[in-house]
């Protein structure tokens, strides 16, 4: 919980649920799960919530509920992004429905802020979030932290973005058309860490169905890319970022690149060396990188393939092929509070 962050597309987190699990791909190295097992591992919010390995500590699926953080947004007067529960999964299956209900709640309460959700639990949050009576149970729920009952103004709340971590196509597949069926005021996507080709053109707007609203199916409104960092971290190939760059160009979406993380490329073989006669100086030049092609495979071998070396976050920057991507969806209009 910090009411500033290092995270590019918000503006503060909030963690009143803490603990996780790994699910998928994308999760093995999660900077929460490690930092839970290593330097917050004493601390009331993560103690016993990692289980120590030989690779690191690791998500043991125990979740906590921190009621002395729950309230934290109603102290926070200014409008801000804030990104929910950045140190656990919000709909994680250990999760019971009366700590997401209070979450729902204040989120309601708070209606002069933003809030990010993001989840690799889709299923769980279409069931939950699809409940015919949940509006009656937060308008109950209200009282408890307002001291008076009051009306929510709209369902979807205006001003809570749902959004699903997809981190390769079967992670896509599976994940957003749950997504798009779930009641949202903004859908959206992270594509970090990005380990794989994503298409997903049949889940964006359609302009050609911009003029005739009443057609129009949910869609996604924003996508996040971006590589990974921290130790271990796997490259990520500039062209998976284009594809996702230029799909939501061709759909009008709005695209975030956060960030290319501990990788930066150094060699095109397409580009510079066509005919592959310098690709063994390359090799030696950068001795602790590697080949990445674009379904990920790291020999020499396959299509597109190129030559990465290990660097800081900070020294590959989050420039795509020399432009800086921060655009945002715009607003639904809400009530302050």
């Amino acid at each position: 919980m910090a009411d500033k962050t290092h995270i590019e597309w918000t503006d503060a987190t909030w963690n009143p649920i803490t603990g996780c699990s790994v699910v998928s791909p994308g999760c093995t190295n999660c900077y929460a799960m490690k930092l839970a097992g290593t330097r917050l591992r004493d601390h009331p919010s993560r103690r016993d919530l990692t289980t120590p390995t030989k690779t690191g500590p690791v998500w043991n699926g125990k979740v906590r509920l921190n009621r002395q953080w729950l309230h934290q947004p109603l102290e926070w007067r200014k409008p801000r992004n804030i990104f929910v529960c950045a140190h656990a999964d919000l709909f994680h299956e250990n999760v019971p429905d009366e700590w997401i209900l209070d979450v729902f709640t204040i989120m309601a309460i708070a209606s002069r802020h933003t809030f990010q959700i993001l989840t690799k639990r889709a299923e769980r949050m279409w069931d939950f979030l699809s409940r015919p009576d949940l509006l009656d149970d937060i308008y109950a729920n209200w009282y408890t932290f307002d001291g008076g009952a009051r009306e929510v103004w709209s369902w979807p709340l205006p001003n809570v973005w749902l959004g699903v971590s997809v981190e390769d196509q079967k992670r896509a597949n599976e994940r957003i058309p749950l997504l798009l069926d779930t009641p949202a005021a903004r859908r959206w996507i992270s594509a970090e860490p990005l380990l794989g080709r994503v298409y997903i053109p049949e889940y964006m707007p359609n302009p050609l169905w911009n003029d005739l609203p009443s057609w129009k199916s949910p869609e996604i409104d924003w996508v996040v890319v971006g590589g990974e960092s921290g130790k271990g971290a796997r490259p990520m190939h500039p062209d998976w970022a284009r594809s996702l760059r230029d799909q939501c160009a061709t759909a009008g979406v709005p695209f975030f690149f956060k960030q290319w993380g501990n990788w930066r490329q150094v060699y095109d073989r397409d580009v510079e060396d066509p005919d592959w006669r310098y690709c063994g100086n390359v090799s030696r030049r950068y001795p602790n990188g590697r080949w990445l092609n674009l379904d990920g495979g790291h020999g020499f071998h396959g299509q597109r393939v190129i030559y990465v070396e290990p660097t800081t976050k900070g020294a590959a920057g989050r420039l795509l092929d020399g432009i800086e991507h921060n655009a945002f969806p715009k607003e639904v209009h809400h009530v302050g509070a």
